[in-house]
């Protein structure tokens, strides 16, 4: 088992040793432990409307950058391609960690709804490791959606890209494309009926520490190493050290 890194897709880091981090309120972070499974959101339910899609440069360049094509194929292609794109998003499905090697007190904030939130904590090299050999993984790429150029030809590239505006969360991305087919041929224009997929994974291998929010109460922070015990894992937990008092 490990997944797919190999694709150009798929930029990977410098440093494979690197930490990545999911900030999760407390009900996805039980889920995590009652499922052992992360949770794959299809790409067009995480909230952007961007997600999957190409740049405003693609519309505009198109018709240069395909101008060998004789025209029937060009225009068929340049009409073919965003419909493609459109519909492909329901088939893609996404687990997003942030990489960076120090806790981060915007990523607190953004993704946790109030101080009863975890961050779990992983090293990137191992979680190629231990997930399944048909999911890939690596960084997502952050550029100019007015005047930069989004790679065409492979159904995956928009996937991996996000407008400049997001280039703080420093995203790593998990995949697991789905291909419906229908005699044999993608099955272009068929919905898909789901929210998301489960992948099973080795909690005890995939968690290397477990952070509590540095606001929450005594009382949350013992909840959570009571739920984490009954997995073998409470050995892993601490508070975020983020709201510790200055020294002078």
């Amino acid at each position: 088992m490990a997944a797919i890194t190999n694709n150009p897709c798929f930029p990977q880091p410098n440093n494979l040793k690197v930490k990545i981090w999911r900030y999760m309120d407390f009900t996805k972070y039980v889920s995590l432990l009652t499922t052992s499974s992360l949770f794959l959101s299809r790409i067009d339910l995480l909230g952007d409307p961007f997600e999957g899609s190409y740049s405003k440069a693609n519309i505009r360049l198109r018709p240069s950058v395909y101008k060998n094509l004789e025209p029937k194929a060009r225009e068929n292609f340049i009409n073919f391609t965003p419909k493609v794109a459109k519909w492909y998003r329901q088939w893609a499905y996404a687990n997003c960690w942030h990489m960076n090697n120090y806790e981060s007190a915007a990523m607190w904030k953004l993704y946790s709804k109030s101080n009863e939130a975890v961050a779990i904590q992983a090293i990137y090299s191992k979680v190629i490791e231990i997930l399944p050999s048909d999911l890939f993984i690596g960084l997502v790429q952050y550029i100019n959606y007015e005047t930069e150029w989004l790679p065409e030809g492979y159904l995956l590239y928009p996937f991996m890209h996000k407008r400049n505006s997001f280039s703080h969360e420093k995203e790593v991305r998990i995949i697991k494309p789905e291909f419906p087919l229908e005699n044999e041929r993608l099955a272009i224009g068929k919905k898909n009926t789901l929210k998301g997929i489960l992948i099973k994974i080795n909690l005890e291998e995939l968690l290397e520490n477990i952070y509590v929010a540095p606001t929450a109460p005594e009382w949350y922070y013992d909840l959570v190493v009571d739920i984490s015990a009954k997995y073998n894992i409470k050995n892993k937990i601490q508070y975020s050290k983020l709201d510790e008092l200055p020294v002078f």
